[in-house]
């Protein structure tokens, strides 16, 4: 990250030919307001995925205040990432289950691409540790709001 930069760089995925396009991508709530691991809102969350056949949500942890996920496109020529973030996110928002959390979303999120060389095996696993970094668990297995919705391949 460049130590100056406030908002971050969304560059549109690079499509190269014969290689998974893999995002992962962060999305915090707004404010860092601890909502999110909660039974409700986790199914609301996985319910808004699973509505837009545009991406394919793979791994995913859910913390009480940001989402790691990885995804790929689920069509040809899917909507920008942008857009489709913003679909789940004004989705879940209008079905929010406490009005008083509202707003729910940062503005914006992190995301990159998967490139040559990195191991979406790898990242995984790290993204999978944030539980036990933020104590919130001893083990990241047993950590209730994580998954997976779609096996996405990692092709280079």
């Amino acid at each position: 990250m460049h130590p100056d930069r406030r908002l971050p760089a969304h560059l549109p995925p690079v499509d190269v030919f014969n290689r998974t396009t893999l995002i992962f991508l962060t999305v915090c709530t707004k404010d860092r307001k601890p909502i999110l691991a909660k039974k409700d809102v986790v199914a609301l969350l996985l319910d808004a995925w699973q509505q837009s056949a545009h991406w394919k949500i793979g791994r995913y942890v859910i913390l009480p205040d940001h989402i790691h996920l990885f995804c790929a496109p689920a069509l040809h020529d899917p909507l920008p990432l942008k857009r489709w973030v913003n679909f789940w996110k004004n989705l879940t928002t209008r079905q929010w289950p406490n009005e008083e959390e509202k707003p729910v979303w940062q503005k914006d999120y992190w995301d990159t691409q998967l490139r040559k060389g990195d191991s979406y095996g790898a990242k995984w696993k790290y993204v999978q540790q944030n539980p036990v970094r933020h104590r919130l668990v001893s083990l990241a297995e047993d950590w209730p709001w994580q998954g997976e919705l779609n096996s996405l391949q990692w092709h280079e």
